[in-house]
């Protein structure tokens, strides 16, 4: 609208702001998605009771779910590039809820294993689903600071899950932990198909200011998607020589993905680190029952500290991502890498008190989910949107086989060793994280950055 028809008494547009709804929808799904996934952690020490498995049974039932969560996150990708966002969240939120339910309809070891392989399955799209919608639907600057919330839910579930599936355990049983965290999703799914486009632009609820606001994106298009990266912002001197800042080509198709070692630095680097947070989710409640001899109720409690920490972490890293480095993702990164490799160590002398151990796991959490989500959102600075997708899902490939490696590493080595060994193992498992983000590029393109 003109300068002229305001004056002339026509009103002006009133910009809406509805993407922040959306993103409410993204924490609330995700954290229900989220907790579908960490329940399996609190009701172990009951299901190893029940159908007498050893660690590396139990390791293996945990490592299901990631093994088939991992294998289809590229295919999954290509759903959502034929079908839609819109679409292909609603079905698989759908599927998720009936997958979890049936998890506490099992009888033995062996469809546990079975109901874990397919709700990996039906999770698969959802997170690329959600990042990609983080991705259509907020501008670059606000991008990191989304992505942090979006991430954080996934940390927020487990904060839910080991409270009050204690007290579902002791009121119902374990098996309603699983029935009552299926419900949400049966509801969610229609929110979504109908509120929810893919495209902002497509939104009657998004007003044409907010849409013109939201596509204002960092880089000049030549028409075929291959211009320079523009990602706007000062120059950080020592930091950007450090962390190794260079601008970028954007990588515009499957085979550019296949060939940049950025593109496989970071996932690699997310398979250890998705194997680090798996390792606590699916471990923590065994461990504080069986070696620190707490109560279920002190289990549940406990066990949520290192999901409340990672919450707060990654809202800070998203906001130091955006904010304190200009858009840059490695600083945070290799800052969660650092800390976890030290936390990671000093669980060996982890102490007995509940609440002091608390406040060590909220500590650990917090520390490791600074850069956590900046896995995720790291190929948006390296692809153009169309491929954007494809670049997500391959990274969250990595990390899901490392959050089914790992986890049953640990297994075998608690059937053999100690917890010890396994927060020894983990300590090296970061470590190699940090090497690993030495040999990448900061894709950016700060004023007067030299090449």
């Amino acid at each position: 609208m003109s300068q002229a028809d305001t004056q002339a008494g026509m009103p002006a547009e009133r910009r809406t702001h509805f993407r922040w709804v959306v993103l409410a929808l993204i924490f609330l799904i995700y954290t229900i998605v989220s907790a579908d996934r960490a329940n399996i952690g609190i009701v172990i020490p009951f299901m190893k009771t029940e159908f007498g498995l050893t660690n590396t049974e139990v390791g293996a039932i945990v490592s299901a779910f990631s093994l088939t969560y991992g294998i289809f996150q590229i295919p999954s990708a290509y759903l959502v590039q034929r079908w839609g966002v819109r679409i292909v969240m609603a079905i698989f939120i759908f599927l998720t809820s009936i997958c979890t339910a049936t998890l506490g309809a099992a009888t033995s070891a062996s469809m546990l294993q079975l109901n874990r392989l397919a709700l990996g399955v039906a999770e698969a799209p959802i997170a690329n689903c959600l990042i990609t919608t983080v991705n259509n639907w907020f501008a670059p600057h606000e991008k990191g600071q989304a992505a942090g919330i979006f991430i954080s839910a996934a940390k927020f579930g487990p904060v839910l899950v080991p409270p009050l599936g204690a007290v579902i355990i002791l009121h119902f049983g374990w098996r309603y932990v699983f029935y009552l965290c299926a419900a949400p999703g049966l509801i969610l799914w229609f929110f979504w198909f109908f509120f929810v486009p893919d495209s902002p632009a497509q939104s009657r609820l998004v007003s044409k200011s907010e849409a013109d606001h939201i596509a204002a994106v960092p880089r000049s298009d030549d028409g075929g998607g291959r211009s320079a990266v523009a990602r706007p912002g000062r120059s950080l001197g020592l930091l950007d020589r450090l962390i190794r800042t260079r601008t970028v080509v954007p990588l515009a198709t499957t085979r550019d993905l296949l060939r940049s070692w950025t593109i496989w630095g970071v996932g690699l680097g997310y398979f250890l680190f998705q194997g680090i947070v798996g390792v606590i989710l699916a471990w923590l409640p065994l461990y504080l029952t069986t070696v620190k001899k707490f109560s279920i109720l002190n289990v549940g409690f406990v066990a949520a500290a290192p999901f409340v920490g990672a919450v707060t972490g990654n809202i800070v890293g998203g906001w130091l991502s955006d904010r304190a480095f200009g858009k840059r993702r490695k600083p945070t990164m290799m800052i969660s890498a650092i800390a976890t490799i030290v936390m990671m160590y000093s669980l060996i002398h982890a102490p007995n008190d509940p609440v002091e151990l608390g406040l060590l796991l909220f500590a650990t959490g917090l520390l490791l989910s600074i850069g956590y989500s900046a896995f995720g959102i790291f190929p948006s600075g390296m692809t153009t949107k169309a491929i954007f997708p494809v670049g997500t899902a391959l990274v969250n490939t990595c990390g899901q086989l490392g959050g089914a490696a790992i986890p049953f590493v640990v297994g075998i080595l608690l059937d053999r060793a100690s917890w010890n060994a396994v927060f020894l193992f983990l300590s090296v498992c970061s470590f190699l994280t940090l090497l690993l983000l030495t040999t990448i590029i900061e894709p950016h393109a700060p004023e007067k950055l030299e090449p």
